[in-house]
């Protein structure tokens, strides 16, 4: 597959006039999803990032609280739409609040159904392990998420498959905990 490199793309870009410009951006708005929803965060600001958190965490949460119907339970697609929330907003606040959304999510779903196999419990923990690490390098991520982070840990108690053993060991990583015992 022959793609155009970055630096051969800008190259392009210089050699049109203004209205060639807007015509590319129209077509390419018109015919991608992504183009359009980067545009109109770009654009729109806020009210347009603030749709599109809206929508994903539809998104999670359909594939395991469907409002009609069975779940899915594709973790994949609830994934992917957190990393496409991520790329098209570039909000890490909200990135990591769907991405806690996801693991609290996932971890109501079993708790109300039942065990479910390794992979899942795989994911959950995958997903947890991101949010702690975002949290440990910024005390105001921590300081915003400590409380459903720590609610996780009793929330997974008696899961099986180590669910609870590893959500413990990463919550007790966190840099920030020493310090919150110490002002206690």
């Amino acid at each position: 597959m022959a793609l155009l490199k970055l630096n051969q793309l800008k190259k392009e870009l210089k050699q049109l006039e203004q209205n060639e410009l807007i015509q590319l951006i129209s077509e390419m708005y018109k015919i991608n999803k992504d183009v359009q929803q980067y545009l109109s965060n770009k654009f729109i600001g806020e009210e347009a990032i603030k749709d599109l958190y809206e929508r994903t965490k539809k998104i999670v949460r359909d594939e395991f609280f469907p409002e009609r119907g069975f779940a899915k339970m594709r973790l994949g697609v609830a994934r992917d739409a957190i990393s496409t929330f991520k790329k098209l907003s570039s909000d890490e606040g909200k990135t990591i609040d769907l991405m806690l959304y996801f693991v609290e999510t996932g971890t109501k779903f079993t708790n109300t159904y039942g065990d479910i196999e390794e992979k899942f419990y795989n994911s959950m923990v995958s997903m947890y392990n991101k949010v702690v690490n975002e949290c440990n390098k910024s005390e105001g991520f921590y300081n915003i998420f400590k409380d459903r982070l720590y609610s996780i840990v009793g929330d997974t108690d008696g899961i099986g498959w180590g669910y609870h053993d590893d959500i413990c060991a990463i919550y007790y990583s966190l840099d920030w905990l020493e310090e919150d015992e110490e002002d206690e």
